[in-house]
């Protein structure tokens, strides 16, 4: 390779390698950002979210609060930091027990291989045919709207995109020689699941974990929209949105904002998980 080449290659790997680390650094920040406001929120708020002040209804930013009030004089701000509580404290409850479920599925599924995993794969096709939003429409007509129906219902889906993902990437490491190493000398298949296979997928695992978070967010906040999420007077961003809807061209910030913090949310788990995919995939270590 000549000089000039080995330059421009090296200029390119330390350009890839600084947008790697800054799609970590920002998707942590944000991350982080949120988190922070969702624990402050447990013990302190400008004002009671649930508290209704007619006198101050329908007041832009900084004219009552640094956010405004709605429609019935509550405070905006107030109402985002609980909301962000009850949206990510909904999504990591959602995507945990799915994601456990759906790994411990899919890492069965590779080790016994045959019959177990096609019926696994055909579950999930058929989970994948019911989307979340209308098994929290079934659930809710028996045990009625709230965050218990927004979990199941979210952690329902989740469960076959882990199963489908973890059986993927144990297959792979089924066919390593370490795992035939296992195997050769009596081990048997749970015991090589759970200590050969196991610890060398679980960084996917995390880093798709990080990436259905803000799925997760965005599928509460639309089950919130519909009435299927939290029951009044719990703030959610979805139902902010829902009930700004008449106010559009009167208060417009009153959709603006709730909108602008969940995609504020999917953005930064989005870009966590991309940094954390780098970070942790050896095959993208070994190219910088």
């Amino acid at each position: 390779m000549t000089p000039i080449a080995s330059t421009a290659l090296a200029t390119r790997r330390r350009r890839l390698s600084l947008s790697r680390r800054a799609n970590l650094i920002t998707g942590a920040t944000v991350v982080t950002f949120l988190v922070a406001v969702a624990l402050l929120s447990l013990a302190w708020t400008p004002l009671p979210p649930a508290k209704m002040q007619i006198i101050h209804k329908l007041q832009p930013p900084f004219a009552y609060g640094v956010l405004g009030t709605d429609q019935f004089g509550r405070d905006v701000l107030s109402m985002l930091m609980v909301g962000c509580w009850n949206s990510l404290s909904t999504a990591i409850i959602a995507v945990a027990i799915g994601g456990t479920i759906g790994s411990i599925v899919g890492i069965s599924a590779a080790a016994f291989r045959g019959l177990f995993e096609s019926l696994v794969m055909r579950a999930c096709d058929v989970i994948f045919a019911l989307p979340p939003i209308l098994s929290a429409m079934v659930l809710g007509a028996f045990i009625g709207p709230g965050r218990l129906t927004a979990i199941i219902a979210i952690a329902t889906f989740m469960v076959p995109v882990f199963a489908r993902i973890t059986l993927a990437t144990a297959l792979q490491a089924w066919s390593r020689d370490y795992v035939m190493a296992a195997r050769a000398i009596g081990n048997s298949r749970f015991t090589i699941s759970m200590r050969h296979v196991l610890p060398n997928i679980m960084s996917q695992i995390i880093v798709h974990a990080t990436i259905q978070l803000g799925l997760a967010v965005l599928t509460e906040a639309g089950l919130s929209f519909l009435g299927l999420g939290l029951a009044p007077p719990a703030p959610t961003w979805g139902r902010m949105l829902a009930d700004a809807q008449t106010y559009l061209a009167l208060a417009p910030w009153l959709a603006i904002l709730p909108g602008l913090a969940i995609a504020l949310t999917v953005f930064g788990f989005n870009m966590l998980g991309d940094g954390l995919r780098d970070l942790l995939d050896p095959r993208e270590r070994s190219r910088r």
